[in-house]
């Protein structure tokens, strides 16, 4: 079930000339009127969902679900928003906030093997609908970034949701932290690859990694940096990473000034 009230018809967020979308992004204010618009139809358990990593060469995809209480005013106040658009220390500090609030809150992923198998967009959609199923408690609403699941719960697709939903943000810091907190784990034992700095992504400096050292099991095959390796036939069907499948915020979220490793 997707709303068709006003508040629910964005299509795009108008970016100005001369402006990029990052800074547009900025722009936008993360509140929770689209959680107090789906109470006013009735819904009481609203759980925001959003993944981080779809983007990335190596690792899992990793999705986030949280259930709010009603108020939340000291997590707006506090600054929690899209977790791109955070610090580490910010988003840190953020996900024990999110996580002493939160009524339900779980973390999934789905592993590079199966991101390969079944394809990126629904590795995404299944460690959304995984992340769901681990709340504990079933949502009567779903506000999910720029995505539907199959889940049997009312969905509300939002573009740019973690920038505009308390709780589409709160899932975002609560994937990205734990997704992060992985790559700097896996470092310990790939440091050859630099994942403590750029998490896996696509980088000039991962990319030369790649070729130095050659992909580790944790690489995704389906991403054409990576199945060059594995000769002609692994290159059919891969996914360009700069492909439509991705939000291009999330090939800059590891370059970002405001990020720290």
């Amino acid at each position: 079930m997707e709303r068709t009230d006003p508040l629910f018809r964005r299509k795009r967020a108008f970016i100005p000339e001369g402006q990029t979308k990052e800074q547009m992004l900025r722009t936008l204010v993360c509140s929770d009127a689209p959680e107090q618009a789906l109470r006013y139809h009735g819904f009481v358990c609203i759980a925001g969902v959003d993944e981080v990593g779809r983007g990335a060469l190596f690792g899992p995809v990793v999705a986030g679900a949280v259930v709010l209480p009603e108020r939340t005013t000291r997590l707006q106040k506090l600054g929690l928003r899209d977790s791109k658009q955070l610090t580490r220390e910010e988003r840190e500090k953020l996900r024990k906030e999110v996580v002493k609030c939160a009524i339900a809150y779980a973390v999934a992923e789905v592993d590079a093997e199966t991101i390969d198998r079944i394809n990126i967009y629904q590795a995404s959609r299944l460690a959304m609908r995984l992340a769901v199923d681990a709340l504990g408690c079933t949502p009567d609403h779903l506000l999910i970034d720029a995505m539907r699941i199959d889940h049997p719960s009312a969905q509300t697709k939002l573009i740019y949701g973690d920038s505009l939903s308390i709780s589409i943000a709160a899932a975002s810091v609560l994937a990205k932290v734990h997704r992060d907190a992985m790559m700097r784990e896996m470092h310990l034992d790939n440091p050859q690859y630099g994942l403590d700095s750029h998490k896996g992504y696509a980088t000039p400096e991962h990319r030369r990694a790649l070729e130095e050292h050659g992909p580790t099991k944790w690489h995704r095959r389906s991403f054409a940096p990576v199945a060059k390796f594995f000769g002609d036939d692994a290159l059919e069907g891969t996914v360009a990473t700069t492909g439509l499948l991705f939000d291009d915020a999330e090939f800059a979220e590891e370059m970002e000034p405001c990020q720290s490793a």
